[in-house]
C-alpha cells in the first residue's frame, strides 16, 4: 500500500476544450474520445493498474487530472491555432464525427477538410503546464 507524504505536482497538463453549444451527451461522448489518444501518444501519463481489497484488478487511468473547459466556436478555433503553433500533441473532434460510427470514417472525415476549415467542436491537449495554460486562455472551466 502506498503512503501519502507530500502533494503531487505535475509538470504537464491534460486539458479538453468543448464548444459551449453542444448537448450534454455530445460533450460526454466527445470528451472520452478526445482523451483516448493521449495515453497512446504520451504513455507516461498513464498510472499503474488499480486493484481493490479483494484483489480484483482494474485498468490503469491517467495519473493526473484532466481539466475540462468550454468555449465558443471562435475561442475553440483560437485554442486549436495555439496548440498547432506550439506543436503540442492534440486531438480534435469535428461536427462531422457525430455522423460517423467508426474510426476509419472519423479519420476520413477529418482528412477531407483543410485545417483552417475544420468545424471544431472539441479538442484535447497534453503538454507543459505553461503551454497548455496559454492554449486554453479565454476558455472557462466547464460547469
Amino acid at each position: 500500500m502506498e503512503t501519502v507524504s507530500e502533494p503531487v505536482r505535475f509538470e504537464t497538463k491534460i486539458a479538453v476544450v468543448l464548444r459551449d453549444d453542444l448537448q450534454m451527451w455530445q460533450r460526454l461522448n466527445m470528451t472520452a474520445f478526445l482523451v483516448s489518444g493521449i495515453g497512446r501518444k504520451e504513455p507516461e501519463v498513464i498510472g499503474e493498474p488499480y486493484a481493490d481489497a479483494d484483489g480484483t484488478e482494474y485498468l490503469p487511468m491517467f495519473r493526473q487530472p484532466v481539466l475540462v473547459f468550454e468555449a465558443n466556436k471562435e475561442q475553440l478555433t483560437t485554442c486549436h491555432q495555439r496548440a498547432v503553433g506550439r506543436a503540442v500533441p492534440l486531438s480534435v473532434f469535428t461536427t462531422d464525427l457525430f455522423t460517423t460510427n467508426n474510426d476509419r470514417d472519423n479519420r476520413a472525415a477529418v482528412r477531407a477538410v483543410r485545417r483552417d476549415q475544420l468545424d471544431l467542436v472539441g479538442l484535447a491537449v497534453h503538454g507543459p503546464r505553461n503551454a497548455v495554460d496559454k492554449i486554453v486562455k479565454g476558455a472557462r472551466m466547464h460547469p
